[in-house]
């Protein structure tokens, strides 16, 4: 009784583990191509932190510079009350060219971040896998090198957010705003 128990779970979480799909990167991924100057297009996300802030999301800039040593440092400067912010992070790459880890310093959460579509001129799909102690959140961002982008780019960041498993109340397209749009690193 008990190996047959033991068979169904070990059954059961195979089947879990095999519906779920490999995130996948842009093949031939060129990371200077991907360096320069994004706006934040679009924003959706599981975690507690998007669906407390999300009525408050402004578009953003994000500037993606690369280190001596490979990595990316990206500095997003966003609208906060009557300021700027400015949020760096130090994106480490992996053996796989699109692929990237980051640690929050501040929070201590791991970052799985994957640059899943590109033409590097116009728009940029990013997915990121977040784990702090046993939790575990989406996010995907839709960024774009101009701040208007397409329908069909913009429906395609949807239907890739939808297909992760993210309701359509946790899929946003930022609002524009002057503020901060100036001012990236």
């Amino acid at each position: 009784m008990q190996a047959t128990l033991l068979s169904l779970l070990g059954l059961a979480l195979f089947g879990a583990l095999h519906g779920q799909e490999e995130v996948t990167v842009q093949p031939d991924f060129q990371q200077e191509k991907f360096t320069g100057k994004w706006y934040s297009i679009g924003l959706a996300s599981n975690s507690r932190w998007f669906k407390e802030k999300k009525q408050v999301l402004k578009m953003c800039t994000t500037v993606v510079a690369p280190t001596a040593d490979g990595n990316l440092n990206v500095t997003s400067t966003y609208p906060k009350f009557d300021r700027c912010e400015k949020r760096n992070s130090l994106f480490l790459k992996t053996d796989q060219p699109g692929r990237f880890s980051y640690t929050s310093p501040r929070w201590g959460s791991q970052h799985d971040i994957r640059v899943v579509e590109t033409n590097y001129n116009e728009y940029a799909l990013l997915y990121t896998k977040k784990f702090k102690g046993t939790d575990t959140f989406i996010m995907v961002t839709l960024y774009g090198r101009t701040t208007e982008l397409n329908p069909e780019l913009q429906e395609k960041f949807t239907q890739f957010s939808l297909a992760q498993g993210l309701p359509e109340d946790t899929i946003l397209l930022l609002p524009k705003t002057d503020k901060c749009m100036t001012d990236a690193a």
